[in-house]
């Protein structure tokens, strides 16, 4: 389990890096989006890259990782979302925001070690395909949940959906040979 934390450190550098980058060009306009519209922003990049995994021809010269870092990174924009709340204008400075990123990563990732712990790193089993699956089926759970006001009966919140994406994303990647 030594080498997934090192693994998942890695990618989670490359995302944070992109993320810090584009708030330097950005600043927080993502701020604004409702927690609807990250979700629909990551069924989008979960669509395209099952899309990928179909399709032999593509007509966009991007893979799949660019998305899956897009999953990463709108995953943590919407955990920020429902600590902080949505804003009607940019509110956060890239040093902000980089600390929240980090506070909501150091979370999620040890939900991902604990939950590795108990699994037994079942993930490294998996195709990058069955990931992508259940990315998209932990979407089409928060969009239910969303549709019904936040309410559940005896599922998890949004924000472990989101986690739990995360962490499918970070596997996906490092099967796909990203975190070297």
């Amino acid at each position: 389990m030594q080498n997934t934390s090192k693994e998942y450190d890695a990618i989670i550098a490359k995302c944070r890096a992109l993320f810090v980058n584009k708030m330097s060009d950005y600043g927080s306009a993502w701020r604004i989006l409702r927690l609807p519209s990250l979700t629909d922003q990551i069924f989008i990049k979960a669509q395209r890259i099952r899309s990928l995994q179909q399709n032999t021809v593509r007509k966009v010269d991007e893979g799949e990782v660019s998305e899956f870092i897009g999953i990463i990174n709108y995953c943590l924009m919407a955990l920020v979302q429902l600590e902080k709340g949505v804003v009607e204008q940019p509110d956060l400075n890239t040093e902000e925001a980089a600390l929240l990123y980090d506070k909501k990563i150091a979370i999620t990732k040890q939900l991902m070690l604990d939950k590795n712990h108990d699994y037994g790193e079942a993930w490294r089993d998996m195709r990058v395909s069955s990931l992508t699956d259940l990315i998209l089926q932990k979407l089409l759970r928060v969009k239910q949940i969303e549709d019904n006001a936040g309410k559940t009966i005896v599922s998890e919140g949004i924000d472990a959906n989101y986690q739990d994406m995360i962490n499918y994303a970070v596997f996906a990647m490092i099967h796909l040979g990203e975190a070297k």
